[in-house]
């Protein structure tokens, strides 16, 4: 429908300004709904429209906004703008702040999340939706600007949609050119329109976005229309509008003078004597937004209900996956392995593991970047989520094709994990080493507590000749010292089952799970029980040992032969596997001290930096330095991690002890809460 005016539009619209303006000057900090579908009495409802401010810097106006439509955030919280355990932070966080869906901060990332966001409501609705039950049928609002346009990541997750024909998607960007630096000139100065263009997006502009409500009516309009394309508008606007240092890059990262916040007021009809007032005719327009909302999601209701009539399993399907549960017996499809059963690479066993639950769990999506032969992260049959006309698949597929763009690819599975967030269970493979690439995605799944599962492959000098550039020492030192981020390294088959068992029911953690290029023999005394306490012990003597050896993923096999070389040796070795430091530090105190006891020294063996390990043992057997381009076993030799080397330090360790003459006390012993 054409565009009608209402007459309290600009009040409604300088309420927001000066409330923004109250807020942001209260904290002495911070950075200056025609057709949005929400209901602020139940924030979860799974048909609302998401909007996501990839550039949260601007979050007080999106606070505002909260507050004017009816979600708990009162004046009180807008006061408690960027306040000690305030509601309404400094940059927007989900689980925090009502009707925030993503967290954003990092520039760019909102922007990809916007784009799972997207992917999730077009697979779902392919899945679930059928003639006259449009259960969901959601827009993704994205509001971006400047600085989220320059990060790689934007264009990155850009390119992606564009070819995935995301229609769904309006990007609304703030084309202000003022970056903290100063004018966009500097540094910002390509053609955004055409680039977007390039990626097949729908581009409109809106010459005057600081004043012209019709022409902004009209793109977003003209972005609902477009099935086809997502688009973005380009929307020219002044940062700090009203204010003497309008289109400054002055007003972008400090709160106003006192003087011209007075004249603001005045110039947009508030007194400046009075702070975070709503007039009446502002809180009936958000009011009447609110209530559109309630009713919207009251015939949706009786729509999913009528659907429950004629579609049982469907609709079974979606109150089980809102309802937060996994599918009733889905881990008996968690194969077991046995000692006798033949050598196989962790990766191949995750191909395994993904092709049974494929079949169990429906929520779960795979996908790789641009590595599918070699992540093995796409099970026989797996149909694309591509769209119908290019014709390699359609919405409803399960498998995504992520090009070359790990980081891309790790916010856009954090917008599709955050969609429900039960909804659907995205799996992402590349390479360990390449996970690196997309740290800043992974730890915003770790602080937003998004079920985001990595599939990272060829996890350690053991993928051999592609050398050091690819071979990933220090990586996982850094995603361990990442809180809320459970890194699994499994040993074998069961601890695989271990690590998919663990990660798809920590609902609010993500996982990366780091797998061999090479064989791993099925080790004796390992199963998916043990293993789901995240370290357990594997080897067992009797008596008192002499030396405890403890490694993780390929190298708990070198423990278990520098064992049985020590054993003929006539040393008594004990060997425990602690497959996720993680999971295995939440144990009990008794748990863990009986894996690495007091009495004996503990050893580590592992083909990365040994930093980290003196949480569990003495000594480390581990690479300080690059890896080397060679055959698997030719590199695990030049670095000293073979069963005779570790065999060998350990008798060394021993010895060690054994001259200082007092008891030796696991480091388990030592940690204790202050």
């Amino acid at each position: 429908m054409p565009f009608q005016p209402n007459q309290d539009d600009q009040k409604a619209i300088n309420t927001i300004r000066t409330l923004a303006l109250d807020t942001v000057n209260k904290a002495n900090s911070g950075h200056p709904a025609r057709f949005f579908q929400c209901n602020p009495s139940n924030p979860s409802w799974v048909n609302r429209d998401r909007f996501v401010l990839s550039n949260g810097h601007a979050c007080a106006l999106q606070y505002v906004l909260l507050h004017l439509l009816g979600y708990k955030v009162s004046i009180d919280d807008l006061k408690q703008f960027r306040q000690l355990d305030s509601i309404t932070p400094g940059h927007p966080e989900v689980g925090v702040t009502p009707g925030i869906e993503v967290t954003t901060g990092p520039l760019g990332q909102g922007f990809a999340n916007a784009v799972g966001l997207a992917i999730a409501q077009a697979h779902l609705g392919a899945t679930f939706n059928k003639d006259g039950y449009p259960l969901f049928d959601n827009y993704t609002y994205m509001f971006t600007g400047d600085g989220c346009l320059m990060e790689g990541v934007s264009s990155e997750a850009a390119s992606l949609a564009g070819h995935l024909k995301l229609g769904n998607l309006i990007a609304i960007y703030d084309d202000n050119q003022i970056s903290i630096d100063g004018s966009t000139s500097i540094a910002f100065t390509e053609d955004v329109a055409k680039r977007f263009e390039s990626y097949d997006w729908q581009v409109l502009h809106v010459e005057r976005g600081d004043d012209d409500l019709k022409a902004i009516y009209e793109a977003i309009e003209a972005g609902r229309a477009e099935k086809l394309k997502p688009t973005i508008i380009c929307l020219k606007t002044t940062i700090g509008f009203g204010s003497r240092d309008a289109g400054t890059h002055g007003v972008h990262g400090n709160p106003l003078k006192a003087d011209d916040t007075v004249e603001i007021k005045k110039q947009f009809g508030f007194d400046p004597e009075q702070f975070f007032v709503v007039p009446d005719e502002t809180k009936k327009i958000y009011g009447d937004i609110a209530a559109r909302g309630a009713e919207a999601e009251k015939k949706w209701q009786a729509t999913f209900d009528e659907y429950k009539g004629k579609y049982a399993d469907e609709a079974a399907d979606i109150s089980r996956r809102l309802e937060g549960k996994l599918p009733d017996g889905w881990e008996k499809a968690l194969p077991e392995f046995k000692p006798s059963d033949d050598a196989v690479a962790s990766r191949k066993l995750s191909e395994v593991l993904l092709a049974k639950l494929s079949t169990v769990v429906p929520e779960l999506v795979s996908g790789s970047a641009d590595l599918t032969p070699s992540n093995l992260t796409r099970w026989k049959n797996a149909v694309d989520f591509q769209p119908k006309e290019n014709g390699l698949g359609d919405y409803s597929g399960r498998y995504i094709r992520y090009g070359v763009r790990e980081h891309g690819m790790g916010a856009i599975a954090n917008g599709i994990a955050a969609y429900g967030p039960n909804l659907m269970i995205p799996a992402i493979g590349t390479f360990l080493n390449f996970v690196s690439y997309a740290a800043g995605a992974v730890r915003l799944a770790a602080l937003s507590h998004l079920r985001v599962i990595w599939v990272a492959t060829h996890d350690s000098i053991g993928l051999g000749e592609d050398g050091p550039t690819h071979q990933p020492i220090e990586t996982v030192a850094h995603f361990r010292a990442l809180p809320n981020c459970n890194v699994w390294r499994p040993a074998d088959g069961n601890e695989t089952s271990a690590a998919y068992y663990v990660a798809l029911t920590s609902t609010h953690t993500p996982s990366i799970l780091a797998l061999t290029r090479q064989n791993l023999p099925q080790l004796a005394g390992s199963t998916i029980q043990n293993a789901n306490k995240g370290g357990y012990v594997l080897h067992e003597v009797e008596g008192q040992a002499d030396v405890t050896i403890v490694a993780t993923g390929s190298e708990v096999a070198i423990a278990v032969e520098a064992a049985e070389l020590l054993g003929k040796q006539g040393v008594k070795a004990r060997v425990a596997s602690l497959p996720c430091w993680e999971v295995f530090r939440a144990q009990s105190q008794d748990y863990k001290l009986s894996v690495l006891p007091d009495g004996a020294p503990i050893i580590s063996v592992e083909a990365y930096t040994t930093m980290g390990w003196s949480e569990w043992s003495h000594a480390h057997v581990g690479i300080d330095t690059f890896g080397a381009s060679a055959p698997a076993k030719a590199v695990y030799k030049k670095f000293g991690i073979t069963g005779e080397d570790v065999a060998a330090r350990s008798q060394k360790a021993i010895a060690h002890f054994k001259k200082l003459g007092h008891p030796v006390y696991s480091p388990v012993s030592h940690s204790f809460a202050i």
